[in-house]
C-alpha cells in the first residue's frame, strides 16, 4: 500500500488503466447506441491512454529540469501524451482531466489524500472548461462526483481519498441515465463516464494493492429500442470563434444580439476607435463568422475547441512563411485521392491530436486550414490547432461534418485572397452544402423516422435519420429527392466500398429524369459502412 503517489506509481497507474480500458473496450463501444455503426468511445479512450503510456515509456527515469518532482514530471508526461493521442470528445476531455491533475500535483512535494482531492477538483474544472456548455449525465458528472467525494473524505490518507473518489464515480455513473434522457431510453450508462470509472478503479488498485469493491452499473437484461446522440453530441457548443472586427457601434449592437442567439460565452469589447474583439462559443462556426462579415470587416479569425491554454512550446521553423495549406481527414482511398488532387494533405480517419499536428507541421506552411469531415474529429482538430498556434502556425478549423462539405470548401479556395477571407469563403461553401449518409442499421433503434431493425437501410440527413427502407437503391433515390425538394443545383455522390455496382448510375439516371436542371457528379469514395454519401449545393 502506498502513502504517497510517486513516479513509479504513476507509471503503474497508466499501464493498469490502459489494460482495464482494453479489457472493456468492446463494452464501452457498445454503449454508443446510435443505430449507425460508428460507436467508438472505448476505442478512442484506449488509443488516448496508449499515447499517454508511450510518452511515459520514452522518458525512462529522466530527471526533470523544471523544478518539478519526479511524480509531477511523470504526470505531465502522461497528460501531454494523452493530449497528443486524444481521439474523440471523450479522449480530449480525459486528457484535460489528466492535465488538471498534473498541473496541481507537479510541484507538490508529496501526494497524500488532500493533495489528490485538490487535484481532482482542478481536474474537474479543466474538464468542464473543455466543454462550452456542459451537459450533466456525461463524463463531466462522473468526474465532478469523484472530486466532491474526495473533498468530503477530508483525509490525508491517499488510500481513503482514492477509494472515496472511485466509489462516488461509480454511483454517479449509475445515475447518468436519470440525468440524460437519451441514456434512459437506451437503458445504458454514459460511455465516457464508464471509461473514467475504470481509470479511477485502476488508481485505487495501484494505491491500495486491492481491487475496488464499489458496485458496477448493472446492464439491463434487455436493451429497449432507442436512439442516442453520437459522442460529439449536438447539445454542446463545441467551438470557440474569435476575431477582430472593424465596425461601428450600431452594427456591433446588432451583432451582439445575433451571436447571443447562436451561442454563449459571448464577449465583445472595443478599443474606442472602431476595432472590436469578438469572442463566442457556438456550434455553427460559419454563421458566427458570417455575422461578423455582415457587421463589418472581420480579421485575425481563429476557430478552436474551447480548452485550457497549453504550455508554450518552442517556435516551429516554418519552411514557407507566406505559404498556405489544407489538411483533410479522409476515410476511403477514393476520397483521399480526391482531396490529394485538390492539393490537400490527407490524414486517415479517426486521427489523434498528435497525428493531425504532425500533418500540420509537415506542410511547412504558416497558415493551415483543417477540414475534419466528422463531428467526432472536430474537437481533436481544434486541440491540434491550439497546439499548432503555440508553435507559430496559424490554423483555422472549418467544421466540415462530411467529405462532401470538404469538397465544396476546397473548390472555392483562392490563394489570391487574404487567408482569413479564404477561410470565411470555405466555411460558407461548406455550410451551404447539405449532406446525407446512407447505411444499414447496426442494431434495433427507435429513430425520429420510426423504429428501425438491424439491417434496415437508413438515410441520415445532417446526422438525423430521415428515411428507413428495405432497398438500398430506392432509399438512396428517395433521400436525394427529399434533399432536392429544398433546392439545389449540384449533387455529389460518393460511393462506398460496399456499394453495389451501378448504384451511382441509377441515382444519376433518376436525377436526370426528375430534376433535369440539376448537375450530378459521382465518384468512387471507397468509404466503409456508408454505401453512399450525398452532397447537395
Amino acid at each position: 500500500m502506498l502513502e504517497t503517489l510517486d513516479a513509479a506509481a504513476v507509471r503503474r497507474w497508466c499501464a493498469s488503466g490502459l489494460a482495464a480500458l482494453r479489457r472493456h473496450q468492446g463494452e464501452i463501444d457498445e454503449l454508443n447506441v446510435y443505430p449507425v455503426p460508428d460507436g467508438d468511445t472505448g476505442t478512442n479512450l484506449v488509443l488516448t491512454l496508449t499515447s499517454a503510456q508511450q510518452a511515459l515509456a520514452m522518458d525512462l527515469g529522466t530527471l526533470p529540469d523544471d523544478g518539478h518532482t519526479a511524480h509531477g514530471h511523470a504526470l505531465r508526461l502522461m497528460a501531454r501524451g494523452a493530449l497528443l493521442g486524444a481521439r474523440g470528445n471523450s479522449g480530449v476531455i480525459v486528457s484535460q482531466i489528466l492535465r488538471g491533475l498534473a498541473d496541481t500535483l507537479a510541484a507538490a512535494p508529496a501526494v497524500g489524500g488532500r493533495q489528490l482531492a485538490d487535484a481532482l477538483a482542478d481536474a474537474t474544472t479543466a474538464a468542464y472548461a473543455a466543454v462550452a456548455r456542459p451537459v450533466e449525465g456525461t463524463l463531466l458528472s462522473v468526474v465532478a462526483a469523484a472530486a466532491h467525494a474526495a473533498r468530503l473524505a477530508d483525509s490525508d490518507d491517499l488510500r481513503t481519498v482514492a477509494r472515496a473518489a472511485a466509489e462516488a464515480a461509480a454511483h454517479a455513473l449509475a445515475r447518468t441515465p436519470e440525468q440524460l434522457p437519451e441514456l434512459a431510453r437506451a437503458g445504458v450508462v454514459d460511455a465516457g463516464g464508464r471509461g473514467l470509472c475504470l481509470l479511477l478503479d485502476a488508481l485505487v488498485e495501484v494505491v491500495t494493492g486491492e481491487s475496488p469493491a464499489q458496485p458496477a452499473p448493472a446492464p439491463p437484461t434487455r436493451r429497449p429500442p432507442a436512439t442516442a446522440v453520437r459522442e460529439s453530441g449536438s447539445d454542446v457548443y463545441a467551438y470557440e470563434v474569435q476575431y477582430l472586427l472593424d465596425a461601428d457601434d450600431e452594427a456591433v449592437a446588432r451583432l451582439r444580439a445575433e451571436l447571443a442567439v447562436l451561442g454563449d460565452s459571448l464577449a465583445i469589447v472595443g478599443d474606442g476607435a472602431g476595432t472590436w474583439n469578438v469572442h463566442v462559443h457556438v456550434n455553427d462556426v460559419g454563421a458566427a463568422i458570417e455575422a461578423g462579415v455582415v457587421a463589418g470587416r472581420p480579421h485575425r479569425i481563429g476557430v478552436t475547441r474551447f480548452a485550457d491554454q497549453t504550455a508554450p512550446a518552442p517556435a516551429l521553423q516554418v519552411a514557407r512563411p507566406d505559404g498556405r495549406a489544407a489538411v483533410v481527414v479522409a476515410t476511403g482511398a477514393g476520397i483521399a485521392e480526391l482531396f490529394a488532387a485538390e492539393g490537400a494533405v490527407v490524414v486517415p480517419a479517426n486521427p489523434s491530436t498528435g497525428e493531425l499536428l504532425n500533418a500540420i507541421r509537415a506542410t511547412g506552411a504558416a497558415r493551415v486550414v483543417v477540414l475534419p469531415n466528422d463531428p467526432n474529429t472536430q474537437s481533436v482538430a481544434s486541440a491540434a490547432a491550439k497546439e499548432a498556434y503555440g508553435l507559430g502556425v496559424k490554423v483555422s478549423v472549418v467544421p466540415t461534418r462530411s467529405p462532401v462539405q470538404a469538397l465544396a470548401a476546397l473548390a472555392v479556395r483562392d490563394p489570391k485572397r487574404r487567408f482569413e477571407d479564404d477561410v470565411i469563403a470555405m466555411a460558407e461553401a461548406a455550410g451551404a452544402c447539405r449532406y446525407a449518409e446512407v447505411c444499414h442499421a447496426a442494431r434495433e433503434a427507435l429513430t425520429v423516422a420510426g423504429p428501425a431493425r438491424a439491417g434496415d437501410v437508413l438515410a441520415l440527413v445532417e446526422g438525423e435519420v430521415h428515411l428507413i427502407g428495405q432497398d438500398l437503391t430506392d432509399t438512396c433515390i428517395a433521400v436525394v429527392d427529399r434533399m432536392l425538394g429544398g433546392g439545389g443545383e449540384l449533387v455529389t455522390l460518393l460511393c462506398g466500398a460496399d456499394a453495389p455496382a451501378g448504384l451511382a448510375d441509377r441515382v444519376r439516371e433518376h436525377v436526370e429524369r426528375a430534376w433535369p436542371f440539376v448537375e450530378v457528379q459521382a465518384y468512387e469514395g471507397g468509404q466503409p459502412h456508408y454505401p453512399l454519401l450525398v452532397g447537395v449545393e
